[in-house]
């Protein structure tokens, strides 16, 4: 694996060491209030940046255009900020940081949809 392929799953394998991490600490504290936050860094971290890189990687020709470097900085943008913006927002700090990454997942999601579906081969 290299390229794009490589950082999307390098990124998700980072995710989803972090999740277990805090997996482990909210069992260790008995605080689950922050569970929805780590099932999206889960989630969108883990499977759906590990989707991605797998894809990459199985399909050279998308990876190799510079639209594959733009759907990666959309959607490590969009974990970045709805995981911590799930958490503010469970804590009642605000709903606009978990807004903006909402919105950057759902468009790293069209990316990707628009390059499946551009991509036969």
């Amino acid at each position: 694996m290299k390229g794009i392929a490589f950082v999307f799953f390098i990124t998700a394998v980072i995710c989803v060491t972090l999740g277990m991490i805090w997996g482990i600490q909210m069992s260790a504290s008995a605080d689950h209030s922050l569970a929805g936050a780590h099932a999206h860094l889960n989630l969108v971290g883990w499977a759906s940046l590990g989707l991605f890189g797998l894809y990459y990687h199985t399909v050279p020709s998308a990876a190799a255009k510079a639209l594959a470097k733009i759907h990666y900085a959309v959607a490590l943008a969009g974990v970045v900020l709805m995981v911590p913006g799930i958490a503010m927002a469970i804590r009642q700090q605000g709903e606009m940081v978990v807004i903006a990454g909402s919105f950057l997942t759902l468009a790293s999601m069209l990316i990707f949809l628009f390059t499946v579906a551009t991509n036969r081969g």
